[in-house]
């Protein structure tokens, strides 16, 4: 990570150190940290000319600094754009920006690296921030063009150029959309370039961002860059309920942390023997039923009863198929199964709890006192004689 308050060069590594307090809000996931800057060039070799420059939403572009201008990890610069001119983030400068620039397959005197003109000036950045205050209203009545026109698509975002001659609508859609009138009427309502941008359902949860089931932030609004495709079988290996409900994510798609995990169990499914595997012993043939990668267990059924299990070790299933193999057959499963003895003291807690215990004993006593009078049979005048 690196910004303004704290990159520095001659050696020093960059890095936020300002634990996310930092005026340019370097600590994200479209920051980089400059491992390659605490080291210094061969004698007589020139820095590389480009720098990386992000937008907002991850979009990231390489620039060419022609006029050696020294630039650091967070100025604002403003570089060319395909009309006029924008205004972004250095993310990153130095020699780092020649492996992303060789990973990513781009060339250094292409046509997608455009010029890298100043260092925003105030009169620059107002005007940018201006635009940008402007995307949520234009979004909204963009969304509503485009419900006039009836048309099957989901405008997501907008993203203004930096100096507003250019605007960039991402939409979401199933099916392929004719919206060449739709461009012109935002072209004449906001006097602009319009320009489309289809995204997928993953890129459009990663701008909007949210809360995962897990209870933390999206992993594509945090920290995930690319998006690799995620199929059923990931959830396979890994023994999950194929349930679309807790197995998409809220992009509709299936997770992407189902591939966290993935090498990992593919890795321990190896030493398993294949799911249509069977072994044979005397009482019947077995067929595999179930498995448990971190208790390295198998559970088998024979083929004649389906509804009894039996449960193995997976030494014991390799002894069993090694055995078979040499076309000898064991007497029956149950004598490879370890069954754990387990042990339970009953403790006599009868008269130990009540659940009067926490009644005051005193008063209670005292009321019942009170209530259990004894009955006395009235006396009548003992003066007055008994009729004969």
């Amino acid at each position: 990570m690196g910004c303004t308050s704290c990159s520095s060069g001659d050696g020093i590594p960059k890095g936020c150190k300002s634990n996310g307090s930092c005026s340019t809000g370097g600590c994200e996931k479209l920051t980089v940290f400059d491992w390659l800057s605490d080291m210094e060039l061969p004698s007589g070799q020139e820095a590389f000319s480009c720098v990386e420059v992000r937008f907002k939403n991850g979009r990231k572009e390489y620039f060419s600094n022609t006029d050696q201008l020294k630039v650091h990890m967070g100025d604002t610069v403003a570089v060319e754009g395909i009309s006029g001119h924008d205004i972004g983030i250095v993310s990153l400068s130095g020699e780092l920006v020649r492996i992303q620039m060789r990973n990513k397959g781009i060339k250094e005197d292409s046509e997608e690296v455009r010029k890298l003109y100043r260092k925003a000036n105030q009169n620059d950045i107002d005007t940018w921030q201006d635009y940008r205050s402007r995307e949520d209203k234009t979004m909204f009545k963009a969304r509503k063009i485009a419900d006039e026109l009836k048309l099957q698509m989901k405008i997501s975002d907008v993203e203004y150029q930096g100096d507003g001659s250019k605007a960039i609508f991402y939409y979401t859609a199933e099916d392929r959309v004719d919206f060449r009138m739709l461009i012109k009427q935002l072209a004449s309502e906001f006097r602009i370039r319009v320009e489309m941008k289809q995204i997928g359902s993953r890129q459009e949860a990663g701008r909007l961002g949210g809360i995962g089931s897990c209870g933390r932030e999206l992993c594509c609004s945090t920290w995930l860059t690319d998006f690799r495709s995620v199929s059923t079988s990931a959830a396979r290996y890994q023994q999950l309920s194929l349930n679309p409900q807790k197995l998409a994510g809220q992009c509709g798609k299936l997770k992407c942390c189902l591939n966290y995990e993935l090498d990992s169990y593919l890795e321990a499914v190896k030493e398993f023997p294949a799911n249509n595997s069977k072994i044979k012993s005397k009482k019947g043939e077995a067929s595999l039923q179930k498995i448990d990668i971190f208790k390295r267990k198998l559970w088998y059924s024979y083929v004649s009863n389906h509804s009894e299990w039996v449960e193995l070790d997976l030494d014991k299933v390799k002894e069993i198929i090694a055995m078979n193999k040499k076309s000898e057959l064991p007497e029956k499963f149950e004598d490879f199964q370890v069954i754990e003895k387990t042990t339970i003291d009953f403790t006599n807690v009868v008269g130990q709890e009540d659940l009067t215990r926490f009644d005051n004993r005193q008063n209670r006593s005292s009321k019942n006192k009170r209530r259990k009078k004894p009955f006395r049979k009235p006396i009548g005048n003992r003066n007055q004689k008994k009729p004969n």
